[in-house]
């Protein structure tokens, strides 16, 4: 019995010896487990840095694709605001219905036709005559300056009216001597029309109109078959797409009086274009 404890008790300090050595062989290294530790949080640590770097990265990337996507945004609104202004130009400045019918209320200038074929445009005086003796259509700016064409449009001789081209851009008319002689009725009739179809300004010794039609009549002058320019400033004559005799058409005219004239004219002379809606 005595050696039953003796046993026992030795078995129980050597279970006893093992357990602390276990236990001791954990405290011998704290530095080192410690350090692990450490370590373990520093990769950690770095590892969420690395994460948080990436994510930045990734803002930075979404930032520059935004960056990109309000770049486009601001070249398609270039576009946009680019195609408006050729929308503008290709149409008219505006319009006035005068009557049963609408106007534009300024020249034309247009050097192309409708199917896209150019207009020649004939600068010196012996371009014009050669224009108008060989029948061909031409234009020009009131003497040749193209700084005249915002405000009055472009002269053209009538052969370019008449070519079956088409003058008129898509969506107008060129106006007929009939065209006209409405607009003379709804005006107030010929002795008053003028006045009321002449621009408020720019007629020359103060004989500007009232406007009252909106039509905005201005004095654009005119070119003569020489090629001689006359008359900016105190006649404005436009033609219509109404035949005369062999060699001259119909136009109509505004001066310094408060009527509204109509003649014929020779072919070969530059004259203002005002077209209808269709």
């Amino acid at each position: 019995m005595g050696k039953a404890k003796t046993i026992i008790t030795i078995t129980g300090i050597f279970i006893f010896l093992f357990s602390y050595g276990s236990i001791s062989g954990n405290i011998d290294h704290p530095g080192r487990l410690i350090s692990d530790q450490k370590s373990s949080k520093s990769t950690q640590t770095k590892t969420k840095s690395t994460q948080t770097g990436t994510k930045s990265a990734q803002t930075k990337t979404k930032s520059a694709q935004t960056g990109s996507k309000s770049t486009q945004t601001k070249s398609k609104s270039i576009q946009k605001s680019s195609i408006s202004e050729t929308d503008n130009k290709s149409k008219d400045l505006g319009i006035v219905t005068i009557g049963t019918a609408t106007w534009a209320v300024a020249n034309l200038n247009v050097s192309t036709f409708r199917n896209g074929d150019s207009i020649p445009e004939a600068r010196t005086n012996k371009e014009w005559e050669t224009a108008g003796e060989s029948g061909k259509p031409a234009w020009c700016y009131y003497n040749n300056d193209p700084a005249n064409g915002p405000k009055y449009g472009k002269l053209y001789n009538w052969y370019a009216v008449n070519d079956p081209r088409g003058l008129a851009p898509a969506g107008w008319a060129l106006s007929s001597d009939t065209d006209w002689a409405k607009l003379t009725y709804y005006s107030g009739g010929q002795e008053a029309a003028g006045e009321r179809m002449k621009s408020s300004s720019g007629w020359s010794e103060g004989n500007n109109g009232t406007n009252e039609s909106g039509f905005i009549g201005l004095p654009g002058g005119y070119r003569v078959e020489n090629g001689t320019f006359l008359n900016l400033g105190s006649i404005g004559i436009w033609w219509s797409s109404t035949e005369s005799k062999s060699l001259s058409a119909i136009d109509q005219y505004l001066s310094m009086s408060s009527s509204l004239g109509r003649s014929s004219s020779p072919r070969q002379r530059g004259e203002s274009v005002r077209c209808l809606r269709n």
